[in-house]
């Protein structure tokens, strides 16, 4: 999957927090990678199973 044009975010609650988890709403996933490597690895999962998690 091309996340070259992925709108990352990271939780507010993060504030300037450099060690973050962030996620961008691609298609019909989430994507999630960790701030401190965004060239690193993504994890994809679901839409129904990413708003199960976050529940």
């Amino acid at each position: 999957m091309d996340l070259t044009n992925a709108n990352w975010r990271k939780s507010s609650r993060s504030s300037s927090q450099a060690n973050c988890v962030e996620i961008a709403h691609v298609a019909d996933r989430v994507a999630v990678r960790d701030s401190k490597n965004p060239d690193g690895p993504v994890l994809l999962v679901g839409k129904v199973d990413w708003s199960a998690f976050t529940r």
